[in-house]
């Protein structure tokens, strides 16, 4: 089984008592960098340009139905797929690409295969035997709009097809390298098994409803699997796509550890905080099933406050990048922190 050995939670708690104003200033935050954003790089604007890429590529990605009597299987893995979302994983792995050097559609199959994944684990996580949720993205639940067996099947497909499209050396050009394809489809497997999202799901479905709650430290472990290691993937699979070095997919790597933990404390948040109609599925569902959440075990205050710490961190490993160049990948982590959804 592999362990991540980030160190998050040994030093991040010993926080001062806390400040009546935290939640002013971390409003007044809000605003600059989305103020800075403006003013300096289009976050937004990129985003928007990115996933209209992503989209197009991903709408044409599922095969011809395979029967002539039933494309029921096609139908609802197209369904989730193009159910909406902002596409931040395939977008890191974009930017990911660019910052190690190379051209951004080298990393488009790896892009796709990464929103693949992350489209089977929303199904699979969907599921009433795992967190039972009937909306996503605002729309019905693939289960919900099909059945159970159809939308099990149908996440199972899509995370073949996830391999099939990464690995295909014909989707790339002769830029890319085949012992490159072959680290990355390496990266993907981890990121998506034991090493990842089952393993983090499987720990989170185990630890849910206990008489005790879960330990910080075990909650970091259920986090950095099952959310943080596809965020990590993206940035990783982009950067050695990219022909980075060692030394870059090290530093990109750690960036995107910080920034995968750092998108889950803010969902944690929103989930205590924002609506269901706000957030485009079902708000407080973590409280109502009893999970653990970073405010539930440290509080909304220092929540925010860890958000902050890990946003610092994450944009230290863009330091000695050209800066233009880590504009995107900045802007993102600025992105994941401020979300509203």
């Amino acid at each position: 089984m592999a362990t991540f050995s980030s160190n998050f939670l040994s030093t991040q708690f010993l926080f001062p008592p806390k400040s009546p104003a935290l939640h002013r200033r971390f409003s007044r935050l809000v605003m600059s960098v989305q103020s800075t954003t403006a003013t300096q790089f289009d976050i937004k604007q990129y985003m928007i340009e990115k996933a209209a890429i992503v989209n197009k590529a991903l709408d044409s990605a599922i095969p011809a139905k395979a029967f002539p009597d039933s494309n029921l299987l096609h139908d609802a893995m197209h369904y989730s797929l193009m159910a909406g979302g902002k596409r931040v994983r395939p977008t890191l792995c974009l930017a990911a690409c660019k910052l190690a050097g190379g051209l951004e559609p080298w990393a488009l199959p790896v892009a796709l295969a990464i929103e693949m994944i992350h489209t089977m684990s929303l199904i699979h996580d969907d599921l009433p035997f795992m967190d039972n949720d009937d909306l996503r993205r605002g729309k019905l639940a693939c289960h919900k709009a099909f059945d159970e067996p159809t939308a099990l099947l149908a996440g199972d497909a899509m995370l073949s097809l996830a391999f099939e499209t990464a690995s295909n050396l014909s989707s790339y050009p002769a830029d890319v390298t085949p012992d490159r394809i072959a680290r990355v489809v390496v990266e993907l497997a981890r990121c998506s098994g034991t090493g990842g999202v089952a393993e983090g799901q499987l720990v989170d479905i185990k630890s849910t409803g206990l008489s005790e709650p879960v330990p910080l430290h075990k909650l970091e472990y259920i986090h950095l699997h099952k959310t943080s290691a596809l965020l990590e993937a993206s940035v990783v699979t982009g950067a050695i796509i990219g022909g980075g070095s060692d030394e870059q997919i090290d530093r990109l790597r750690r960036y995107a550890r910080s920034t995968g933990l750092l998108f889950q404390v803010v969902d944690d948040i929103l989930d205590l905080t924002k609506s269901s109609e706000e957030l485009g599925k079902t708000a407080g569902k973590d409280l109502a099933n009893d999970k653990t959440t970073y405010p539930k075990l440290i509080g909304l205050d220092k929540s925010r406050e860890f958000a902050e710490k890990l946003l610092r961190q994450a944009k230290e490993q863009l330091n000695g990048f050209d800066s233009e160049s880590a504009a995107p990948l900045v802007y993102l982590a600025n992105y994941i922190a401020y979300r509203q959804k």
